[in-house]
């Protein structure tokens, strides 16, 4: 069975950083295989987490649509289809293992940019059902979202396990991440459990207005993630933060949540 984790928030909370600690947990907890989809057209996971990055989905996608219009121009094939009679899912699950990134314990497929003009419908739905094939095959799926969850019902027909919303210790973070948490009523996907996490506090305790605030959302705190000035030291070397040591305030506070849900 697939346990599913998808992390969204505003951008710059940290959703990539916590993303590579849940990696690095589950590849030093667990015995089963790890596949991280990074769903943010930035498509910088693949960084923290040490993986060199060629090829995204959105580059695929981009391509077969290419093929697709120069093929119907010339009266050739079918929009099933691709110049050769090719199956366009057949193309897209091939392309898609051949661009996913490989680590030691866990697999990564980037999506990429996102869509420019044209009809995109169709190729959309086969790459859903390509990649939710794909992710059935492992233990873990985690999903670093972009800023919202608009898109995440496009990128999987899957049920989402657990969705971690993630916020930075301020008042505008915390009202951005209520109304990232409201999206998930929304979408045709089931998520089964929702939480909050509070990253970079550098105070010891969340102060009291902070704390007022965060009972008055709709989703739980399920932690605080403490400012680790070791996170800026990597970003400066270009370490990927999967190096971090297991020690650390950072990591071991994302342990301790992945310990509570998991």
């Amino acid at each position: 069975m697939t346990t599913t984790i998808a992390l969204a928030g505003k951008g710059g909370v940290g959703k990539t950083t916590i993303s590579a600690m849940i990696v690095k947990y589950l590849m030093q907890k667990s015995g089963g295989s790890i596949l991280a989809i990074d769903a943010d057209p930035s498509s910088n996971l693949n960084m923290v987490l040490g993986l060199d990055l060629e090829w995204t989905v959105g580059d695929i996608r981009e391509d077969i649509l290419q093929q697709v219009k120069q093929s119907l121009l010339a009266g050739g094939a079918a929009m099933g289809t691709l110049p050769g009679g090719t199956n366009k899912r057949d193309y897209l699950n091939y392309q898609i293992r051949s661009a996913m990134a490989e680590g030691s314990r866990f697999d990564l497929i980037a999506m990429g940019r996102s869509e420019g003009p044209g009809c995109y419908c169709a190729v959309n739905h086969n790459l859903r059902d390509v990649i939710d094939g794909i992710s059935k095959n492992y233990r873990y799926v985690i999903i670093d979202n972009e800023a919202g969850l608009e898109h995440l019902s496009r990128r999987t027909t899957r049920d989402v396990d657990f969705l971690l919303v993630v916020s930075d210790p301020t008042q505008r973070g915390l009202v951005a991440a209520q109304r990232v948490a409201s999206f998930r009523h929304d979408l045709d996907i089931h998520i089964e459990n929702a939480y909050l996490i509070l990253n970079g506090l550098k105070e010891e305790k969340v102060p009291p207005p902070l704390q007022a605030a965060i009972d008055k959302l709709d989703i739980p705190l399920l932690g605080v993630v403490p400012y680790s000035s070791q996170v800026m030291d990597f970003e400066f070397s270009g370490r990927p933060l999967v190096e971090l040591d297991a020690d650390s305030s950072l990591y071991q506070g994302i342990a301790a949540m992945m310990e509570q849900i998991l």
